[in-house]
């Protein structure tokens, strides 16, 4: 059964919807063969970046995450409202929250979030090659960013202070890159 579809969608309706997120209530056929629903929250495609300086630190975000009612240690990372060109979104998401524009960048894949109820895809980027610029933050946000030593970024992955899981999946997924890349991108400058 493996890569067949055991789902059949009888019709669809949307229940909500605002500039960030769509949810939809699907009428299904369930795997069982007996009628359910099915709530699917859509979310347009997101990015995230890992932006490592020349003293191999990497921009870390903080912020209040309103859903959780915390404050949360995050890379870099935001929505892309629709727009195609991820590249172009994440450039954006890096000047507004870290402040900076990278000259050098490499996607290193994509995460799928909470895929049991989202469609959320975040696409993943590595920055290099920095500079300051303006930092652009929306009226609502207030993000403070910081620059950790990539080694102590991996940490608080691993001790819990870093829990978002496209921050985590990105900071890992470059943290093994680098142990196997020839790429000297992704590799901790000397």
């Amino acid at each position: 059964m493996k890569g067949n579809n055991p789902w059949k969608t009888l019709s669809s309706r949307s229940v909500y919807e605002n500039d960030w997120v769509r949810v939809r209530e699907d009428e299904v056929i369930q795997p069982d063969g007996q009628k359910g629903i099915y709530g699917v929250i859509e979310i347009p495609a997101s990015v995230g970046i890992v932006a490592v300086n020349d003293n191999d630190e990497i921009a870390l975000a903080g912020q209040w995450r309103y859903p959780l009612g915390r404050y949360s240690w995050e890379i870099p990372r935001g929505g892309s409202h629709g727009d195609p060109n991820l590249l172009a979104v994440a450039q954006r998401e890096l000047a507004e929250e870290a402040g900076v524009e990278a000259a050098d960048w490499q996607a290193i894949g994509s995460v799928d979030v909470c895929n049991g109820v989202t469609n959320d895809v975040q696409h993943l980027f590595v920055a290099t090659n920095l500079r300051p610029v303006h930092a652009r933050q929306d009226p609502f946000e207030q993000v403070i960013a910081e620059w950790h030593p990539f080694t102590r970024a991996v940490e608080m992955v691993m001790q819990g202070e870093i829990t978002e899981v496209c921050s985590v999946a990105a900071i890992l997924k470059l943290e093994k890159l680098r142990a196997h890349a020839g790429n000297p991108m992704l590799r901790p400058t000397d």
